[in-house]
């Protein structure tokens, strides 16, 4: 799985970090999904804590994992604002489902547990003419240090797009950030899950009009995918003809860019 570079800090800064304003909604919610990743977890949590400039709240969402990262996670949760919920049986778009339905922040963000930036949060914060900020691993500005055959992967799904559901955008895996009105309106009418949760949210947000800027990111892998990319590919396929039956009827509206 790729991931964004940043410098860490220490898990019990989140203790100084305030998860609303004066007791009303938190101004970002962080969706991280997390599956076996307890080798990831305290660098993720102290990546989080050591922002500063927005009411935060962070929600570990359990994809079935067996590796102690739910204990680790919710050691944490007692003196922070993280909230930790967990799936029984691993389903990753189920488990994105239920963090945005959770979430309470006027941006709602989703990272994985291995693929995370507080840079990324910061572009956020800076961004005030956009409903979704998608970190694009095939941006101009990008530099994406994966494995050939995962770059050529993330350029096929995007061909994908192109032809099946006739996106513009350039990327709907990795990094998003979404503003409260899209994650009210959008969200809970999902109904992909596993690999395509995020990208049918993000092209259900492109056919609504919902003004879209995509930024630069730098990506390099630090552990193998969870699934072969021959056994995602017919998968994928079908999935993407599944959004676009659900979709059928709605025309697609180019996105805004920076």
């Amino acid at each position: 799985m790729p991931r964004v570079s940043h410098a860490g800090s220490t898990a019990a800064e989140f203790s100084a970090q305030p998860g609303t304003r004066d007791g009303e909604r938190p101004l970002v919610s962080v969706i991280v999904v997390n599956w076996n990743g307890l080798a990831y977890l305290p660098e993720c949590l102290d990546s989080l804590a050591a922002q500063s400039y927005a009411a935060l709240e962070v929600l570990v969402v359990e994809n079935g994992s067996n590796d102690g990262s739910a204990k680790a996670a919710r050691a944490v949760a007692g003196d922070a604002p993280v909230t930790v919920s967990s799936l029984a049986i691993a389903d990753y778009g189920a488990a994105m489902r239920q963090g945005f339905l959770e979430a309470e922040g006027d941006w709602v963000v989703n990272f994985d547990i291995d693929y995370f930036s507080a840079d990324f949060l910061r572009q956020v914060m800076a961004t005030s003419d956009a409903d979704l900020v998608i970190g694009s691993k095939r941006n101009p500005g990008s530099e994406d240090r994966r494995p050939l055959i995962r770059r050529v992967a993330t350029w096929v799904f995007n061909l994908m797009l192109r032809t099946i559901l006739g996106s513009k955008v350039s990327d709907t895996h990795g990094m998003k950030a979404f503003r409260r009105g899209l994650v009210d309106e959008l969200a809970g009418l999902v109904v992909s899950r596993q690999d395509l949760y995020d990208t049918e949210l993000v092209i259900r947000a492109e056919r609504n009009g919902y003004r879209i800027v995509e930024v630069p990111v730098v990506v390099a892998e630090i552990r193998q995918a969870k699934s072969s990319l021959v056994k995602r590919v017919p998968r994928t396929v079908m999935g993407l003809i599944r959004i676009r039956r659900a979709l059928r009827g709605q025309s697609s509206t180019p996105p805004s860019s920076a």
